[in-house]
């Protein structure tokens, strides 16, 4: 596995870069994967690729106070993030790893191996519904994925010390939830982590065995996919 631990500037070009190591990885038939870290530098309300704007985002709250809203290439129901949440993606090759076709497995692979590192630092963190780590009954992580013919992109977040309050200003209440939210608000139901980013950085690097830093990353392919995608408007607002 490569290593690349790397927050550009522009939420566009963040979002992008995980899809672009996916379709590297799946044009090369690259088979020791990808990790990658980031967090982003402003805020940003990134979506699912099957979201709804009008359901799920506070959409006027959101161009009143400068907030960009982009949609991704993997599934799951929209967030909010900036300083404060630190950014996981992992590109795994379904040949080496053919399990992971299975949906369920792939959720249980790579949410076990953060579970295992960072509950030595948080003892009740655990796996709660689909794609979501908790403590206790608040959550702290979500994910998502996203599959290719040979290539698995798995990727989300980690709250480790951001203003919860932002998402009740710019997210709606989510048109799917998991059991164990029992309908309470985003307020009521997220939490931080607790830890200091380099705390939380080194974990998710345990995670995965501490991979060497690639020498290169795909910035022809970012930059392609920023220009034909995720700046435009006919795929971030897309009815849904």
């Amino acid at each position: 596995m490569k290593l690349i631990d790397k927050t550009l500037t522009d939420a566009t070009q963040n979002v992008a870069l995980d899809e672009a190591l996916l379709l590297e990885a799946e044009e090369s038939r690259d088979e020791e994967g990808f990790l990658r870290i980031w967090e982003p530098n402003d805020w940003v309300v990134v979506i699912g690729r099957g979201s709804s704007i009008s359901r799920e985002v506070e959409l006027a709250r959101c161009q009143n106070d400068g907030l960009p809203v982009i949609r991704r290439s993997s599934g799951g129901a929209a967030i909010v993030a900036g300083p404060g949440c630190l950014f996981y993606a992992v590109v795994l090759s379904l040949d080496a790893y053919p399990f992971l076709r299975q949906i369920d497995q792939a959720h249980a692979f790579v949410l076990s191996r953060l579970v295992c590192e960072l509950k030595k630092l948080v003892p009740t963190l655990e796996r709660k519904g689909t794609s979501d780590l908790a403590i206790g009954d608040h959550k702290v992580s979500g994910n998502s994925l996203r599959c290719r013919k040979n290539h698995l992109l798995y990727h989300g977040t980690l709250l480790y010390d951001m203003p919860l309050d932002r998402l009740t200003r710019y997210l709606r209440f989510p048109p799917r939830q998991p059991d164990y939210r029992q309908s309470r608000s985003h307020a009521d139901f997220v939490c931080n982590l607790k830890l200091s980013r380099e705390v939380v950085k080194q974990g998710v690097l345990a995670a995965w065995n501490h991979p060497a830093t690639a020498v290169t990353w795909p910035q022809e392919t970012t930059e392609k996919l920023v220009s034909e995608k995720y700046s435009t408007e006919a795929w971030n607002q897309q009815i849904r």
